[in-house]
């Protein structure tokens, strides 16, 4: 497995993940899919600038327009000031593998590599079991639950802590 940087050509990749039902079941619903290609060429020119890390998770290195999901690790604002915040979905047919998990452990080997992400947080709704469960299983502290806005929507989420530097092995 890889991460590779988000490329031009992951629109239909993106379509899959974001304006299914089932995959955004967690997320309030699908995303419609007029504008997608935008938000394509917003996350390369991100992922190309540095400011945030939009990563395609890869299953066989070999095969890289292949990808079973994708993490991504941004800064934001928040009302108590600036964080950074990790993310990651995985397509179903690559679902419980530890695609997910391997992931976010790997993007945050290089945030603790590059030194300028600090403290990362993820917000995972309430309900999603996996996704809460990598927070476990990769030391993210639980700070409590809270409600978190997300495209244009308000989602239940619990929000958890993690620093880089403490990523288990």
């Amino acid at each position: 497995m890889l991460l590779r940087d988000v490329e031009y050509g992951d629109v239909d990749a993106y379509v899959r993940m974001r304006c299914d039902p089932v995959m955004m079941g967690e997320l309030g619903g699908p995303l419609p899919r007029e504008g997608m290609e935008e938000k394509v060429r917003r996350d390369v020119g991100r992922a190309r600038a540095g400011t945030d890390w939009t990563r395609m998770i890869v299953p066989d290195p070999a095969r890289p327009e292949t990808v079973a999901g994708t993490v991504t690790l941004w800064p934001h604002r928040t009302g108590a000031g600036p964080i950074s915040e990790i993310g990651w979905m995985v397509l179903p047919e690559f679902q419980g593998r530890g695609f997910g998990k391997r992931g976010v452990r790997i993007l945050l080997e290089q945030a603790r590599d590059d030194g300028r992400w600090g403290l990362v947080h993820a917000f995972p709704a309430t309900t999603n079991a996996p996704s809460n469960a990598i927070c476990r299983g990769l030391g993210f502290r639980f700070l409590g639950e809270e409600d978190v806005p997300f495209a244009d929507r308000v989602l239940r989420s619990n929000h958890w802590v993690v620093d880089p530097s403490a990523v288990p092995v």
